[in-house]
């Protein structure tokens, strides 16, 4: 399989790795990295099939100033919701291309374990099966992929985890135990099946390894970057001071306040993820989100 991975940060580079197992694989950022196989953005287009790993709230002005139609499929590797717009990256995408040449991954992989070979388990999603099946059969032997069209619950899973990260890092940080992280997980889960159900996802997708898997994961470990924020806020720092520490995109930021925009347009009720907006936006003490939650 000849295919290009666009967008070299932490998870471009663990994809490149897995898919570079058995496959002929090319890798492109728009800063040139030293990476085995680095090409140019031409060489990287002129590939048959292609792996976005562009972070969401860049992937539409991305796909404006440099994408070409060539005949690509493309497989879209980042979590999030566009912020401006409220768009999910499959409508942002769908833009650009028809539906049965895109596919979506998700499920519980941190970047630094895929990039250690450790046994991993994905979805791969598509209203195409066949075109979902190319890529998860591309997977090495140490990822089992699993294929599924409900690519609204994907994406919405994907995205509504990191916001509930936020919201287990804090649990941690301010050390309200294990029981609280456990009963925030799980109304975290709820209430992004709720999300999912008001735009059409089907409420099995949320309980798949794209659902609880990479929730559970994503709320409950330092690896997780979204989690780190939680623990930033949990000790009192501002934002800017938390971004600037992690050096990283936390998608679960930009993706709160989606969330938020889109709860008070279509009256979804979200109170974690409403809480997680308040802290990052309005500076809210965590202290007293968590005793609103209580409440």
């Amino acid at each position: 399989m000849k295919l290009a991975i666009i967008g070299a940060g932490k998870w471009g580079q663990a994809l490149y790795h897995a898919y570079s197992q058995d496959n002929d694989v090319v890798i492109h950022s728009r800063t040139a990295r030293k990476i085995e196989n680095f090409v140019s953005l031409d060489e990287a287009l002129d590939r048959e099939y292609l792996i976005m790993a562009i972070p969401a709230q860049f992937a539409r002005e991305w796909m404006e100033k440099n994408f070409e139609d060539r005949g690509q499929k493309i497989l879209v590797a980042a979590k999030g919701i566009e912020t401006s717009t409220g768009a999910f990256l499959n409508d942002i995408y769908g833009d650009f291309l028809e539906d049965d040449r895109l596919a979506f991954i998700s499920g519980p992989s941190f970047a630094a374990e895929v990039k250690k070979s450790l046994p991993t388990a994905l979805i791969i999603s598509s209203t195409n099966p066949q075109l979902a099946q190319v890529y998860v059969d591309a997977l090495p032997a140490f990822i089992k992929g699993y294929v599924d069209d409900d690519v609204v619950g994907a994406e919405v899973s994907g995205a509504y985890k990191n916001v509930i990260a936020i919201a287990g890092g804090v649990c941690d940080g301010l050390g309200l135990g294990n029981n609280a992280r456990a009963a925030m997980i799980s109304r975290g889960l709820v209430e992004m099946t709720r999300f999912g159900e008001a735009f059409g996802a089907k409420s099995e997708t949320f309980l798949s390894l794209g659902g609880a898997g990479d929730l559970f994961l994503t709320a409950s470990s330092t690896l997780s970057r979204n989690y780190r924020v939680g623990l930033g806020l949990a000790e009192g720092k501002n934002m800017d001071e938390i971004l600037e520490e992690l050096g990283e995109v936390a998608e679960g930021v930009p993706t709160a306040k989606a969330l938020h925009k889109i709860a008070t347009d279509k009256g979804i009720y979200l109170p974690i993820a409403q809480e997680v907006y308040e802290m990052i936006e309005k500076g809210k003490d965590p202290v007293q989100s968590s005793k609103d939650l209580l409440g």
